[in-house]
């Protein structure tokens, strides 16, 4: 799987890399603070609002959190909410 924004092009694995430098306490999850710091890194305004729906629509067991099993439907949700193109490989 490839993802691109546009300006950059990155496979799952470099993605969730990616969204790993954002993990300021490193406890290998991505709170919605955490969300929104890398949606406003990439440019894109109201963070805090597109954060939170990323943050609903990604975790699945409501814990607040993206963990890393939870990362593909943020992928999802980036490919439709924030204009990411995702190609399979």
């Amino acid at each position: 799987m490839t993802i691109t924004d546009g300006t950059r092009t990155m496979n799952l694995e470099e993605f969730k890399n990616f969204l790993k430098k954002f993990d300021a306490n490193k406890d290998n999850r991505i709170s919605k603070e955490e969300l929104q710091d890398i949606i406003r890194s990439n440019g894109k305004w109201f963070s805090g609002w597109r954060s939170k729906r990323a943050l609903s629509h990604a975790d699945a067991n409501r814990d607040g959190f993206i963990d890393d099993k939870e990362m593909i439907n943020l992928v999802e949700f980036a490919k439709k909410q924030l204009n990411l193109t995702v190609v399979a490989n």
